[in-house]
């Protein structure tokens, strides 16, 4: 049996080397104990030139400062709120990929990692440990990085899923801090009135995608007449919780990990962590199986709910930027867009509010200038605001802009009437949908 020794986050980041690029485990579950001890290497002046890869990242995040310019570059697979200033400042930078692709990335050889540094869980009887709340391309990294190193903490739930030996280490660290947890805000009332428009959308026995925040939490307190609905997604966070003690989310329908709550990764109340550790209804599991198309869709009636900065009036959806300015990422969307497009009776919608909290509309004649497609308008199916939803799907482009007028702010429509006739010419005001 390989021998494993813990060592301190000092000693274990010494194996990293100047030009390395190195992923992190993300999202709740950052191993900041090592980051810490690089920033303590990159003081001393022993090491530069360092990439960092991974999901968003909650957190202090050093390896995107200014001050570490040249010493640390940020190129993360996500946009989160902690690095997006330094992003667009241009002292740190994001890697557009599909998140199904994350760990193609990696076990293709296409980027060859030279350290994977993770969170995870306590050891069980068989040496197996959890990547607990974050288990997205992890494992693909530490398949193929040149050092492996594992901060093992209490605080990391033990889910079920995809486990890691704890000999596939190279390098042990001990810590206990908590993991990050967030606290969403209250739905607005807008929330309420999207999520109601989803919620008709959704039928009984579906398989969800709905992510975290504000409004999948809407949706969420929408479904409590439904029944027996499952739950293949890459993210969840505390919404879902009432429906699953409720016993509305069932899985019995599903026809893989029939039963099984199935992610990769997920944010939310200490209460969710507690939730998914040892609970055998609930698989923590690879990215490259959980947004895999083909695997989304061999569920029936799987139901994709997806969020845009904005949407252009032939369909197409901006959910990554605002004009030029990085907002987030591609992540899962188009991931689950097509598993749902491919799903028997599936169904994949687009969420959002008809304005910005400026009073902009999200409904544009085009989108901005720099404005990233990440749903191309070809895979777009519903769109959904406070005001209705619409089905895009087999809609020319003329049918298009009037569905999508009408579920505008009522305030906007008149200008996107005009823009509309300005683009389709004299016969836009024949057309019937």
């Amino acid at each position: 049996m390989k021998e494993i020794r813990y060592v301190s986050a000092d000693e274990a980041v010494a194996a990293v080397r100047s030009g390395d690029h190195i992923h992190l485990g993300s999202v709740a579950s950052v191993p900041h104990i090592l980051i810490d001890a690089l920033v303590r290497r990159a003081d001393a002046g022993e090491v530069e030139d360092l990439h960092f890869h991974h999901f968003h990242t909650e957190g202090a995040a050093p390896y995107s400062d200014p001050r570490y310019s040249g010493i640390f570059f940020e190129q993360g697979f996500f946009v989160g709120p902690n690095v997006r200033a330094n992003v667009n400042a241009g002292y740190a930078d994001y890697l557009p990929i599909h998140l199904y692709d994350t760990q193609r990335l990696y076990r293709s050889g296409a980027m060859k990692l030279g350290a994977a540094m993770v969170q995870v869980s306590l050891p069980d009887e068989n040496g197996m440990v959890s990547l607990g709340t974050s288990v997205d391309c992890s494992p693909a990294a530490i398949e193929t990085a040149r050092v492996r190193i594992a901060v093992v903490n209490p605080n990391v739930p033990f889910a079920y899923g995809d486990l890691i030996s704890l000999e596939a280490f190279d390098y042990l660290v001990s810590d206990d801090t908590p993991l990050y947890t967030k606290e969403y805000s209250e739905p607005s009332e807008t929330d309420v009135l999207i999520g109601r428009n989803c919620a008709e959308l959704v039928q009984d026995g579906a398989c969800l995608q709905m992510g975290i925040g504000s409004l999948p939490n809407a949706l969420a307190a929408q479904l409590t007449g439904h029944k027996d609905l499952g739950i293949h997604t890459e993210m969840f966070a505390d919404g879902v919780l009432d429906l699953i003690r409720k016993g509305i989310i069932t899985g019995k329908n599903k026809r893989i990990d029939t039963g099984k709550i199935v992610a990769s990764f997920l944010l939310g109340s200490a209460d969710v962590y507690s939730f998914i550790d040892r609970n055998p209804d609930v698989l923590m599991k690879d990215i490259g199986y959980v947004n895999n198309p083909w695997t989304i869709s061999r569920n029936p009636k799987v139901t994709s709910i997806n969020s845009a900065t904005e949407v252009d009036l032939t369909g197409q959806v901006c959910a990554d930027s605002i004009g030029t300015r990085m907002f987030s990422g591609t992540g899962g969307q188009l991931d689950f867009v097509r598993g749902a497009a491919m799903s028997e009776g599936g169904v994949s919608m687009i969420a959002l509010a008809s304005r910005t909290k400026k009073g902009m509309s999200k409904i544009v004649p085009t989108l901005h200038q720099g404005a990233g497609v990440v749903t191309p308008r070809a895979d777009v199916q519903w769109v959904v605001t406070e005001y209705g939803h619409v089905n895009l799907f087999g809609k020319s482009l003329q049918e298009r802009a009037r569905l999508l007028i009408s579920i505008a702010h009522p305030d906007d429509r008149e200008a996107l009437d005009r823009a509309a006739f300005e683009r389709f010419g004299p016969h836009w005001r024949v057309v019937k949908v």
